[in-house]
Formats: C-alpha cells, sequence, structure tokens
C-alpha cells in the first residue's frame, strides 16, 4: 500500500501523504484498509525488515538487464538531504553541493547519503540511467561516539557498500566510478587488491607520486627487499613535455566529443601503503567548455578513451538524483527516528529503479511517447513521463476493477485518455 502511494502520491512522501493518495485509491479498487492507520507508520520505525535482502533481489533485476559478459558500470556518489529537528537521528551540517559554487559553500542541516548505482542503457534513452540500488547513511563522528560504533567516512562507506554488491554475485566484474572525493588511495587499494573483478575510474591528481616497478634482486643482500623503483615524472610535468593527441570519446549528455589525451602508465606509490598500477589520462577539451582534467584507472589495460568515457558516465547519477528530488520527494520525509530514517530514504532511491524497470518492459519493443506541448518539446522521454506511464498503469487497473467506477467504461476512449493522462500528470 505504501508503495502504491509512493507512486501515485502528487506531493510529499510522508507516510500521511502516501496513504491519502493510496488510501481512496485501495478503496476505489475494493481494497480495504484493515487495523488502525498508525499501523502503516510502525511499518517504518517497529516492523522487524531490512533493506539489505531488498536490495539485493533489486540489483538482480537490474543486473538481468547487462550481459553476462560485460562490465557493470557502477557510479557512487553522496547526495545531502535537508532535514531539521532537534530529534531527528542521524543529522549533521553538511555542504550542499547542489548550492554551493567554488567561491562559496552553502551548508545545511540534514542526512548526507551515499548512493551505489547500476548504469543501465535503456533503448528509448540517448544516455545510460544510473538505478539506485544500495544506499547508506553517513553518520557524523559525536553520533558514533555515543553509540559506541566506529567511526566511517563516505569513502568507507562506499567501499562497504561495493564489497557486498561484489559478493553478491562473484561471477560479474564491476567498474567504479567516483568524482574528487573518491579517488583516495585507500580506495584504489582496495580496488587493485580486488582487480579481477573490481576497477576503479576516477579523478587524479597532477603531481601524484609515480614510481616504476621494483627492480628484483639478482644476489641477495643485507636488508629487506626495495619496495618500488625508480621514480617517474609527475603526470603534470608529462604533459608540459609531451604533444597530446586528437580523440573522439562518449562525452557528457550521451554525446561524444573531440578531445585532446595525453596518458602514461606507472605504480601510484604512498608511503607505507603499497604500490598500485595505474594509468592516468590527461584531457583537453578543444572546445574549451570543460576545464582540463586528470583521470585514471586501477586497470592499465583500458585504453585512455575508454577512460575518459566512463568517468563522464558518472554524471548519469547526478540526473538520478535531481529527478529524485523532483519526482519522488527525495527530500520530503519528516521521520525522525532511527528505523524511520535509515529506511525510508533508501526505499525511495529504490522505487525510482523499480518504475524504471516497469516502464522498460511496458514497453516491450514499442516507441515511447515524451510528453510534449506547443511550448515544451522533448526529444526522447525522461523520468517524468516512466512516472507518468507507471501512474497511468494503476489508475487504468483501478477504473478496470472497481465495481464503483463502471460508469468511467462508458465514456468515450478520447474522453478516457484525457482522464488518466490528467491523473497521471498532475504532479
Amino acid at each position: 500500500m505504501l508503495f502504491l502511494g509512493a507512486i501515485v502520491s502528487l506531493r510529499y512522501r510522508t507516510v500521511s501523504g502516501m496513504l491519502r493518495a493510496a488510501g481512496p485509491l485501495a478503496k476505489c479498487a475494493g481494497v480495504s484498509l484493515r487495523g488502525h492507520w498508525s499501523n502503516f507508520h510502525r511499518v517504518l520505525c517497529c516492523r522487524v525488515w531490512s533493506c539489505w535482502p531488498l536490495g539485493k533481489v533489486l540489483a538482480a533485476l537490474v543486473l538481468e538487464m547487462i550481459p553476462a559478459d560485460q562490465a557493470v558500470i557502477c557510479p557512487g556518489d553522496d547526495t545531502t538531504a535537508q532535514h531539521k529537528g532537534k530529534r531527528v537521528y542521524g543529522k549533521g551540517c553538511h555542504r550542499d553541493a547542489c548550492r554551493s559554487s567554488q567561491n562559496q559553500a552553502i551548508w545545511v542541516w540534514g542526512h548526507k547519503w551515499l548512493t551505489l548505482s547500476i548504469n543501465v542503457k535503456f533503448p528509448f534513452a540517448s544516455r545510460p540511467g544510473a538505478l539506485p540500488v544500495l544506499c547508506a547513511l553517513y553518520r557524523p563522528a559525536d553520533l558514533n561516539l555515543a553509540e559506541s560504533r566506529r567511526h566511517k567516512s563516505t569513502l568507507h562507506l562506499l567501499r562497504q557498500l561495493v564489497a557486498t554488491l561484489i559478493h553478491w554475485f562473484p561471477e560479474r566484474k564491476f567498474i567504479l566510478l567516483g568524482d574528487g572525493g573518491y579517488s583516495s588511495h585507500e580506495l584504489a587499494r582496495f580496488c587493485y587488491r580486488h582487480r579481477s573483478r573490481l576497477t576503479l575510474v576516477s579523478r587524479f591528481y597532477c603531481d601524484a607520486n609515480l614510481v616504476q616497478a621494483p627492480v628484483p634482486q639478482i644476489s641477495p643482500k643485507n636488508g629487506r627487499p626495495r619496495v618500488k623503483g625508480p621514480k617517474l615524472p609527475t603526470p603534470q610535468e608529462t604533459v608540459k613535455a609531451s604533444n597530446a593527441r586528437p580523440f573522439t570519446v562518449n562525452w557528457y549528455g550521451g554525446q561524444t566529443r573531440r578531445v585532446e589525451l595525453i596518458w602514461g602508465d606507472g605504480y601510484w606509490y604512498r608511503s607505507g601503503k603499497g604500490l598500485i598500477a595505474v594509468r592516468w589520462v590527461f584531457v583537453h577539451d578543444v572546445q574549451g567548455t570543460h576545464r582540463d582534467e586528470y583521470f585514471y584507472s586501477t586497470d592499465p589495460a583500458i585504453p585512455p578513451e575508454q577512460i575518459v568515457g566512463l568517468y563522464t558516465g558518472r554524471w548519469s547519477i547526478e540526473v538520478t538524483f535531481q529527478e529524485a528530488r523532483a519526482h519522488l520527494g527525495f527530500a520530503t520525509p519528516r521521520n525522525w527516528s532511527k528505523k524511520s530514517v535509515l529506511r525510508t530514504v533508501p526505499c525511495l532511491l529504490g522505487l525510482f529503479s523499480v518504475i524504471s524497470l516497469i516502464y522498460h518492459r511496458h514497453l516491450r519493443g514499442r516507441k515511447p511517447q515524451p510528453a510534449s506541448s506547443p511550448w515544451y518539446s522533448k526529444t526522447e522521454v525522461t523520468f517524468g513521463d516512466a512516472l507518468a506511464c507507471v501512474r497511468r498503469l494503476c489508475w487504468r487497473e483501478v477504473f478496470e476493477r472497481s465495481p464503483k467506477h463502471g460508469v468511467v467504461k462508458n465514456l468515450s476512449r478520447p474522453l478516457q485518455a484525457l482522464l488518466l493522462d490528467q491523473l497521471s500528470r498532475a504532479a
């Protein structure tokens, strides 16, 4: 019932708001809401269930759309949802990346959620869509200290989610995409340790400490063996002494762009942390709309143009966050207890993936029709169109099954279509 209410709800995704939307809908379909209304609140705050099994089932459904011989592209990132209140569990003061700029930082009180998604290329979209499968709440250090829990940064939370995913599906290979906040030597070392099944693609440092592999000793000597070889030039030094080569790479928004690339291989070394084999790439946008960037991969066998294409595919998760805020009320829940906070947002992000999968199965090879008007024309469908289609399916089933709405069947088909369009696109 809450799942249906979250789909057809037009405003806030609070429990009361979802009951207002789904309650009359259930009565129209002949389904009675048994028990007191507070039972629906207890589903989130009191009932015994876990989000992890749901995440595994959802990840399995998403992986069915990716061939077994292809690597699974997994963008990971964090986002902030404002949530005020004295008794709200897990809240903290976080930087809002959506409203902040390079010159000014905007801080909000609320929750920071770390999300791991899977990129899926739908036939009706020009760019891949990032479908969330796992989510974790970043808890402030003082809260972890009060609950006698080891503090975990967003980097550690992402590593935990990735470890869970590769443990659930040992036969698949994954490529993790992270922005500059996750381009650490620690995360790269974790991915390199599982390099047979996991690769990291992220931003790189222009002054990274790169070395060659240690030369094996021919004859035994006193002292411990070498852990690194001769020092290599930094990426910035290599770029200054090299000539760029033109390439056409996959770019943001599912497009292609002409860029100039310079790349190199080496071992990324940090004192006491070991060596990591990497391939770094310097990207210069010929059109000049994007600044020069350094990217890297823990798999030196990936071509440089593919590394750039993989990283630009990370932008799909930013679009997912924006769509979840606009259409699913990502920041509208008002839960304050521990279990409610830890369950509501992961379920809403999972609902994004479920609606996308329902819409994909509903099309079944048919050509999608994006909502267009004389003043607003769209060339391809968006998540708002997918949500409207799923809403339409729900309302159509109600009208067909409800004994109280048999008069709707007597209306003309254009009038029925107009009624369903207005109900599905009322938000």
